[in-house]
C-alpha cells in the first residue's frame, strides 16, 4: 500500500532548539518538545541535515521542485519579499512540475496549510502549483493574532481568497491540518485514497508572540518586534507549535493512517536571535553550520525502526525525489531532479549514499561545500577551509595548512556553479533590521 506523508515545516527552528537535539529547557525543567521528541525515539533522528538555503523562501523552492532554488529566478532573492505582491516574475511557475503536482497526478489528495512565500497572486499560489486545497498565509512572515505581514496587508488566505478567521495562527494551522486528515477517512474508490499533507508553521518566527499574547500584537509597532521577546516566550512558541504536531498524530492515529504515514519534521534554515545552535555557530543568512544545518525527524512505523540516528547528510530538496519513490510516481523528465532519494537510508539507517552538498548566496558573497567531514566557506571576508569531524564551531581555519585541499574544493564548488543560472543582476537579499536595531558582539 502506498505511504501518505505528513510533511511538517518550522519556521527558523535552530539547530538544538528541541529536546531531541540537545535544547534548553523551559522554565519547567521540561522540553519544550515532547512531541517532536518522541517521533524522534519512535523513529530516526538525522544528525547532518541541511536547509538548502539560510533563508526562507529558496529552501521552499528547493522543497516544492526537489531541485537547486537557483534554477528559478525566484529562488534567487534571499528572500521573496512582501513588497513583491504583483510580481509577475518572484515566484513559482504554474507550469513547474511540483512534489504536490506529481503526487497529485498519481492518485493523492494534496494540502498546503500554513505557509507558502513561493509568489503571489494572482501569478502564483498553492492552487496554480498542485496543491487542490491551501489555507494560511502568503507572505513570510505575519502577525499571530492580527494575521497582517510587514507591510500592514492582512494575510490570511481560504484557497487564494482571504479570509477572516480570529485566533492564534499556530493554532489555526493544527486546526485545519487536524481538520483535512480527518476528511480522508474512507476516500477513494476502496477507500484508501493516499494524500500528502504540507504543514508549513510560521513558528517559531517573530514576531515573539505565545498563545496568551495577544495584547503584544495590538501594541508593536513592526512585528520584526526588535523590542520584544525572550527565551522564554520563544521555547514557548516551539511548545505551540509541538502540542499541534501531537493532535496531527492523534487524527492520524483515529482514522488508522499512523502505521503507514511518513511524517517529516524540519526547518526552512537555521534560527534567528533567540534560537540554539550550539554547538554550532553562525544563524539564520549564514552559510556557516547554524544558518543550514536544522533538525529532521522521520517517523513511518510500516518502515522506519524506532531509536534510530543517521550521519547522512541530506538538503531539502532530497525530499521530493524521496516521496515520488515511495508513491511509486516518477519526476517530470523535462525537469530532472537535483535532489536524491533517501528512502534506502529510512528503511536502513547505515546505509550512505556519498555526494557532495553546495551553496551559494547573494548575501556577504557567500559560498559553500560539504564534502565528507570538509566544509569550504567563502564570504566577503576570504576562504575557509574546516574538517567537522574535529570542528563543528568551524573556528579551526585550515585554508593555509591544507592549500591543495582548499583548491580542490574550490575548483568542485567552481565547477558546480557553472552548471547552474548565475546570480542574477536584479537579485536582492533582505536584511529586516541593523546593528542599530539588535547590538551585536565584535
Amino acid at each position: 500500500m502506498r505511504p501518505n506523508f505528513v510533511f511538517i515545516l518550522a519556521d527558523d527552528l535552530g539547530y538544538a532548539d528541541l529536546g531531541c537535539y540537545g535544547g534548553r529547557s523551559a522554565a519547567t525543567g521540561a522540553s519544550c518538545s515532547p512531541t517532536l521528541d518522541r517521533l524522534a525515539a519512535e523513529g530516526l533522528r538525522f544528525t547532518d541535515g541541511y536547509a538548502n538555503s539560510s533563508v526562507c523562501s529558496p529552501s521552499r523552492f528547493a522543497l516544492i521542485t526537489g531541485r537547486w532554488q537557483y534554477r528559478l529566478r525566484g529562488g534567487a532573492d534571499e528572500p521573496v519579499a512582501t513588497r513583491t505582491r504583483g510580481n509577475p516574475v518572484l515566484g513559482l511557475p504554474p507550469h513547474h512540475p511540483t512534489m504536490p503536482s506529481l503526487l497529485a497526478g498519481a492518485g493523492y489528495s494534496t494540502a498546503l496549510v500554513g505557509k507558502w512565500h513561493l509568489g503571489f497572486p494572482p501569478h502564483f499560489g498553492p492552487l496554480q502549483s498542485g496543491y487542490q486545497e491551501f489555507f494560511g498565509v502568503m507572505a513570510g512572515g505575519v502577525d499571530y493574532f492580527t494575521h497582517r505581514d510587514s507591510a500592514g496587508i492582512h494575510d490570511l488566505c481560504e484557497g487564494e481568497s482571504e479570509v477572516q478567521k480570529p485566533g492564534y495562527l499556530t493554532d489555526l494551522i493544527s486546526d485545519r491540518a487536524v481538520d483535512f486528515i480527518g476528511r480522508q477517512a474512507g476516500k477513494g474508490a476502496a477507500g484508501k485514497q493516499p494524500f500528502l499533507l504540507s504543514v508549513h508553521y510560521t513558528a517559531p518566527h517573530w514576531p515573539w508572540e505565545t498563545r496568551d499574547d495577544e495584547s503584544v500584537a495590538h501594541s508593536i509597532d513592526k512585528i520584526i518586534h526588535t523590542d520584544g521577546g525572550s527565551v522564554e516566550t520563544y521555547l514557548g512558541m516551539i511548545h505551540h507549535m509541538d502540542e499541534g504536531i501531537g493532535r496531527i498524530v492523534q487524527a492520524l492515529e483515529g482514522i488508522g493512517a499512523a502505521e503507514n504515514t511518513i511524517i517529516v519534521f524540519t526547518s526552512d534554515n537555521g534560527g534567528e536571535r533567540f534560537s540554539d545552535t550550539w554547538p554550532l555557530v553562525g544563524k539564520k543568512m549564514d552559510l556557516l553550520e547554524g544558518g543550514i544545518r536544522v533538525p529532521y525527524i522521520v517517523r513511518w512505523p510500516a518502515q522506519v525502526r524506532a531509536g534510530g540516528t543517521t550521519a547522512q547528510q541530506t538538503m531539502t530538496m532530497d525530499w521530493m525525489p524521496t516521496f515520488l519513490e515511495a508513491a511509486g510516481a516518477k519526476p517530470h523528465p523535462d525537469y530532472p531532479l537535483d535532489g536524491v532519494s533517501l528512502l534506502a537510508v529510512l528503511k536502513d539507517p547505515a546505509a550512505r549514499i556519498e555526494r557532495e552538498l553546495f551553496w551559494r548566496m547573494k548575501f556577504r558573497g557567500q559560498r559553500a561545500m560539504r564534502s565528507g567531514d570538509w566544509k569550504y566557506f567563502a564570504n566577503e571576508d576570504g576562504e575557509f577551509l574546516f574538517d567537522l569531524s574535529k570542528d563543528q564551531r568551524e573556528r579551526a581555519n585550515l585554508a593555509k595548512r591544507d592549500a591543495a585541499r582548499l583548491a580542490a574544493m574550490r575548483a568542485k564548488f567552481e565547477a558546480w556553479e557553472r552548471s547552474i543560472p548565475p546570480i542574477p543582476t536584479d537579485a536582492v537579499f533582505s536584511i529586516p533590521y541593523t546593528r542599530a536595531d539588535l547590538a551585536h558582539p565584535s
